[in-house]
């Protein structure tokens, strides 16, 4: 079970990689990039696979994580999981990834007349992405050591 989650957490991972590397290759970021279709799409495939692979490492990996090392109970919120997986050292505090948590539901709302949240959104799910990348690199870890 957590095989199959893990490869589609991969696959979210990579293309949503594919996607900023792209965005990190712009000789620019700003407004300008809302009339240019192609960076839209870009900018459009990078927040959707962002919001997949956090909603799939939240809603799923780190319950099923936590229940194959025998530390998951079906009473738990979703902080007392997060509280353990601080504990296992998975993630660097609770709070975090809460704050990530609001980052995505920002992301699914559109400024039409506030381009500059998006861009700051944008930005900041950028550097976001790269803290939930080493979430998932620091489960794979502990997987892989305790043979999983």
């Amino acid at each position: 079970m957590i095989k199959d989650i893990i490869e589609k957490i991969e696959l979210h991972k990579s293309r949503a990689k594919s996607a900023l590397t792209e965005i990190k290759n712009w000789s620019s970021f700003g407004s300008d990039i809302f009339e240019d279709f192609e960076k839209i799409k870009t900018i459009d495939t990078f927040i959707y696979r962002f919001i997949k692979l956090q909603d799939m490492m939240g809603d799923k990996l780190f319950k099923i994580f936590l229940d194959e090392i025998g530390e998951y109970k079906d009473n738990m919120s979703l902080l007392d999981v997060l509280d353990k997986l601080e504990k296992f050292e998975i993630i660097e505090d609770a709070y975090s990834w809460m704050e990530y948590r609001s980052l995505r539901n920002k992301l699914t709302h559109e400024y039409p007349n506030n381009e500059e949240d998006v861009i700051e959104g944008i930005y900041l799910a950028m550097d976001v992405f790269e803290k939930i990348e080493a979430i998932f690199e620091n489960i794979i870890s502990y997987k892989n050591k305790k043979s999983m």
